[in-house]
């Protein structure tokens, strides 16, 4: 069985025998949940072991967005409440000290919830830096509107995930801060020039690029490509992501089903491909667009493989810390306005 450079979603709380049978012979890298696919903890926990018996690796990757806030795919009851980055950002502004501590220990919580379950990736932090009159699509997600801020508690919850056996994945490099429209939707189109973005919206992402794994904005930056948003543009992928910021880790999109790219879905992966991502992100779990995505995904191989066995190495059992001492920071941080 080959294993292919790309990760699925899927349709509900189980995989049906189709989505099974397709797992098994198409062989994704990865799995991502959505809130969809999270009831209870046994039936998370089923799910994920379901997928890595269909695909044959017990370490197949199951990646989540787990940043708190608005964006949060685990939820109470089961689950606890998190804040967002806003509000950690709004401790870190009263005390720098007392803001990274919680960054890491809420992080350090939300890993708890991951391993426990099976989830090994999570797609946070967020290092988007947002600018007056930018789409709220990221608004209080991040920490805060100065570059060193975000950069600093970025670092923090990183720690705190991998202290949790948890890979981070920061987003969404080079930077989404900007973006004047919800990709979700539309593309978005920033033309601040490249040494204005370089200082202030790349900023964070240059300070982590040691990070195990980066997810792509779907961005137009027309400074640095007019005709391509980063997802799709080697002049961004290579030219500002590879060789100016020297990240090296694995490279993976952000959901190609977004309708800010154009280009029907085996176009969209192709496209990926080209400009330099390592892996292609799916993530509504249509079994037919599925099936599109895979015909399109190459094998893992060559540099995609060497970035996908190191990020891998870094996940290692949790080390201990002081729960009362995290849980008393979650409460400090869900207390402040935004």
């Amino acid at each position: 069985m080959t294993t292919r450079a790309f990760v699925s979603g899927c349709e509900s709380t189980s995989l049906s025998p189709e989505e099974t049978s397709f797992f098994q012979s198409a062989d994704p890298w990865g799995l991502i949940l959505f809130q969809r696919n999270c009831d209870t903890r046994e039936q998370v926990k089923r799910l994920t072991e379901d997928f890595r018996q269909a695909v044959g690796r017990t370490d197949a990757p199951v990646f989540i967005d787990q940043e708190g806030g608005r964006v949060q795919r685990l939820k109470p009851p089961h689950w606890r409440k998190y804040p967002s980055g806003a509000q950690i950002g709004a401790v870190y502004a009263n005390s720098p000290e007392a803001g990274l501590r919680v960054a890491f220990n809420c992080a350090r919580l939300i890993a708890d919830d991951l391993h426990e379950l099976g989830i090994t990736i999570d797609c946070l932090p967020v290092l988007d830096v947002p600018q007056p009159g930018a789409h709220a699509v990221i608004g209080d997600r991040a920490y805060a509107t100065r570059p060193d801020t975000v950069t600093a508690l970025g670092k923090a919850a990183a720690r705190g995930l991998l202290a949790g056996g948890v890979l981070p994945v920061i987003k969404h490099i080079p930077g989404h801060g900007r973006a004047n429209a919800d990709t979700h939707f539309e593309l978005p189109r920033v033309a601040a020039g490249l040494g204005e973005l370089k200082s202030h919206d790349f900023a964070p992402f240059q300070a982590l690029h040691d990070a195990p794994i980066a997810m792509t904005a779907h961005v137009v930056f027309s400074d640095v490509d007019p005709d391509h948003p980063a997802t799709h543009s080697k002049l961004v992928l290579q030219g500002i992501v590879r060789e100016k910021m020297g990240f090296d880790g694995l490279l993976i999109t952000d959901d190609l089903n977004m309708n800010a790219l154009s280009g029907n879905l085996g176009e969209r992966v192709t496209a990926s491909f080209r400009a330099g991502c390592d892996m292609a992100l799916h993530c509504n779990g249509n079994l037919e667009q599925m099936e599109a995505v895979v015909r399109e995904a190459p094998e893992i191989a060559g540099k995609c493989g060497e970035r996908t066995t190191a990020a891998l190495a870094l996940l290692s059992q949790p080390r201990e810390y002081d729960v009362d001492e995290a849980l008393q920071d979650l409460d400090l941080a869900l207390r402040e306005s935004v």
